[in-house]
């Protein structure tokens, strides 16, 4: 299986034959490159030697290259993992995902897309998907409740509440029900989360842009990575990304990731961060506090982003093809099942967490 890069440090990406090779600076911020130097840059880049080794990334193993680090690189790069179908995406220097360079559709598919697009345009069909991606979230988080519930945490009226909600998400009939109602049970859900962490978080509500405290934080990064890592798997598959049905399609993101994140942000993000500050792996050191904003820095992320590399590499039994698959892959799945809900071919079921 093909591997996520992860790059911190400031340097140059660049290609040589059919090699990835990363150049880091020692300066803490790469100088620009002009497109003079681009165009008269040797390809087999016999340029001076210099103080800090240059580092092979073997192409054929990369599935997508995460960048928290300053960057340069040049459009022989971009067109090199374009031809290889390697996602590339950005962070700020705050740790949030700012976008990603995603190459041209490899599994290209008119009839999907003019399909996809149809069950959006189709009220009554984009209701039907919408309502299970809020479905399959609300089931992912209660699962979650009960975990932390069997484990003498008291979280009964928290369940007790999210299943009220549910039955309200399946006779909804508005878009903006859908969303209130999924709102409304991350509300409810949050309010737990301060008996699920044994540090004292002082956690009452989702805030962003920016986020207000370390657990905000937290949240932010991780779902950040979700989306990106959704967004890799929707690339694999013959799914348009812009073509979304719970949240509305705009313009600047990649709105059906976003979808399908909702159904895995309890799996991969939520159930990281218990675990995370449970076994004070991260602790408020690991965060940068200030007075209108907070958010977690270097050491942290990379504490993080281990255990979020392992996490997407871990097997489980799956129900239905009776073998292991890998977290990862079941996003992938997910992908699957959404194209032959969309073909006619089978209603779509979402992942719920049976473990």
């Amino acid at each position: 299986m093909k591997r996520n890069y992860y790059i911190f440090s400031p340097g140059r990406l660049k290609r040589k034959d059919n090699t990835l090779y990363f150049e880091e600076f020692e300066e803490e911020q790469p100088e620009e490159i002009t497109s003079e130097e681009e165009n008269s840059a040797s390809p087999d880049l016999e340029e001076a030697p210099r103080k800090l080794p240059r580092k092979p990334l073997p192409v054929e193993d990369i599935a997508s290259i995460y960048c928290f680090g300053e960057l340069n690189f040049n459009t022989k790069f971009l067109n090199f993992i374009s031809q290889k179908n390697i996602t590339l995406h950005f962070f700020n220097y705050y740790g949030y995902y700012t976008g990603s360079f995603y190459p041209r559709e490899p599994f290209n598919s008119g009839k999907l897309l003019i399909k996809q697009a149809a069950r959006h345009s189709n009220m009554k069909e984009r209701m039907k998907l919408a309502r299970l991606f809020v479905l399959g979230a609300a089931n992912n988080i209660k699962k979650n409740l009960q975990y932390y519930n069997n484990r003498g945490k008291d979280l009964v009226p928290i369940i007790e509440r999210t299943d009220t909600i549910i039955k309200k998400v399946k006779t909804a009939a508005e878009i903006h029900e859908l969303m209130g109602y999924e709102g409304n049970i991350r509300a409810d859900y949050y309010l737990a989360w301060n008996l699920i962490i044994d540090q004292e978080i002082n956690f009452t509500k989702r805030s962003r842009r920016p986020p207000s405290n370390p657990v905000n934080a937290l949240i932010s990064f991780a779902n950040g990575m979700v989306y990106s890592t959704v967004l890799s798997e929707i690339y694999s598959t013959q799914l348009n990304p812009v073509i979304s049905f719970l949240h509305e399609p705009g313009t600047k993101r990649f709105s059906l990731s976003l979808d399908i994140a909702e159904i895995f942000k309890p799996l991969l993000a939520d159930r990281l961060i218990f675990s995370l500050l449970n076994k004070n792996m991260l602790k408020e050191n690991d965060f940068d506090k200030n007075l209108n904003y907070c958010y977690l820095k270097e050491k942290g992320r990379k504490v993080f982003l281990r255990e979020y590399d392992e996490k997407l590499k871990t097997t489980i039994k799956h129900k239905t093809l009776r073998r292991s698959v890998s977290y990862r892959r079941l996003i992938t799945l997910e992908c699957y099942k959404i194209i032959k809900h969309i073909l006619g071919e089978k209603e779509y079921k979402p992942f719920n967490i049976w473990w």
